[in-house]
C-alpha cells in the first residue's frame, strides 16, 4: 500500500493527515502553530514534526510516497539555516517533501482546476494568481503598516477611526461606536462635550497601548452591527470593494478561472464575504469557498505521486 502525507501549518495550529491514494484517511495529527513568522523557527518546526509524528502513528512510514507541507511564511525558508531546521522536522518522511504556500493548499482544497485566483482576508489580506497548482504572483499582502486593505486589521482600524470621529464631533453614538468603546474598556460618554473629549482621549490611549495588529479584534463588531449601523455598513462596503479590486488585479481581464475565498473576513457568514461574493459573481466570476487546508495539501500530495 502507498500513502501520501499532507500538512497545513498555520499561525495558530498545524494539522497533518495521511491518506491512501483513494483519499481514505489513515491518520491525523495536530500541534501548535507552524508559521515561522509567528513563532521562532525551532518552535514552529517542532510543531510540524509533532503533527507529522502523530499522523503516522501505527502506520508503515516507508509507505509514504509523497508529501506536501503547506505553510504560511514560506519566505522565511529562503534562509538556509531556517530551511535546515524545517528539513529536520520532516526527516521521518522517506520521500521528498514539497513545500507549498498556504495559498496553494487553500486553492487546492476548493477545486481540482489547475489555474485561478485565491483571495485571502483574515488578519491581513492578499490575492494570489495560481497557475498549474502553484502560486506564481501576488497582489497586496504588504502587512498592516503598508496595506492589507479589507482585512480584519483594516476593518477594525476603520471602526476605531469612525468612533473617534463621532466623539470629536460630539455626535450621537451608534451601535458600532458603543461596541468599540466597550471592547476598548472605555465608558460610553453622556451628551456633555467634556465627556466626549474624555472618551476620545481614553480610546486613543487604550488602542495605542496594544500592538497595532490587535486592532483586528474590533472587526467582528463591524460584522455584528452592519445591518443596523450606518458606519458599520459603510465600512463593510469599503472593505468589500477593496478586496474585489485586489482579486481582479491578480487576474487577466477575460479570465474564466475561479476565485477561491479564504479567511474569516471572507466567510459565508461575514457581511464582507457576502458582499465580495456577490460583486465577483455579478462580474461573471465563479466563486468558491476554501475547505480545510490540510485537505488541499493531501490533494496536492496525491497529484504529485500520480505525476511521478
Amino acid at each position: 500500500m502507498s500513502y501520501v502525507l499532507g500538512v497545513d501549518a498555520g499561525a495558530t495550529s498545524t494539522r497533518a493527515m495521511v491518506t491512501d491514494l483513494d483519499g481514505q484517511v489513515l491518520g491525523n495529527g495536530r500541534s501548535g502553530g507552524g508559521n515561522p513568522n509567528a513563532h521562532p523557527p525551532e518552535q514552529a518546526a517542532g510543531h510540524i514534526g509533532e503533527a507529522i509524528t502523530k499522523a503516522l502513528a501505527g502506520l508503515e512510514v516507508a509507505a509514504v510516497k509523497a508529501a506536501v507541507v503547506g505553510m504560511a511564511g514560506t519566505a522565511k525558508l529562503t534562509d538556509p539555516e531556517v530551511a535546515a531546521i524545517f528539513e529536520r522536522a520532516w526527516r521521518r518522511v522517506p520521500c521528498p517533501v514539497r513545500l507549498a504556500t498556504d495559498a496553494d493548499v487553500a486553492f487546492a482544497s476548493a477545486t481540482d482546476e489547475p489555474d485561478g485566483t485565491v483571495l485571502i482576508a483574515g488578519t491581513g489580506s492578499i490575492a494570489g494568481r495560481i497557475r498549474d497548482r502553484r502560486l506564481v504572483s501576488t497582489v497586496g499582502g504588504y502587512g498592516w503598516l503598508l496595506g492589507d486593505e479589507g482585512s480584519a486589521f483594516w476593518v477594525g482600524r476603520a471602526a476605531v477611526r469612525a468612533t473617534l470621529g463621532a466623539l470629536e464631533l460630539i455626535e450621537p453614538l451608534g451601535e458600532l461606536a458603543r461596541a468599540v468603546l466597550a471592547e476598548a474598556g472605555v465608558a460610553v460618554p453622556d451628551e456633555e462635550p467634556d465627556a466626549h473629549r474624555q472618551a476620545w482621549r481614553e480610546l486613543i490611549t487604550a488602542v495605542n497601548a496594544q500592538p497595532p495588529i490587535q486592532l483586528a479584534r474590533f472587526a467582528p463588531l463591524v460584522s455584528a452591527a452592519a445591518q443596523r449601523d450606518e458606519q458599520a455598513a459603510a465600512i463593510v462596503t469599503d472593505a468589500a470593494g477593496a478586496l474585489v479590486r485586489t482579486a481582479r488585479q491578480a487576474r487577466d481581464a477575460e479570465e474564466s478561472t475561479p476565485v477561491v475565498l479564504v479567511g474569516s473576513v471572507l466567510g459565508a457568514d461575514s457581511p464582507v464575504g457576502q458582499r465580495v461574493r456577490a460583486k465577483l459573481e455579478a462580474l461573471g466570476i465563479r466563486v468558491l469557498g476554501a475547505n480545510d487546508g490540510v485537505l488541499g495539501a493531501v490533494r496536492l500530495a496525491r497529484e504529485s505521486f500520480s505525476g511521478l
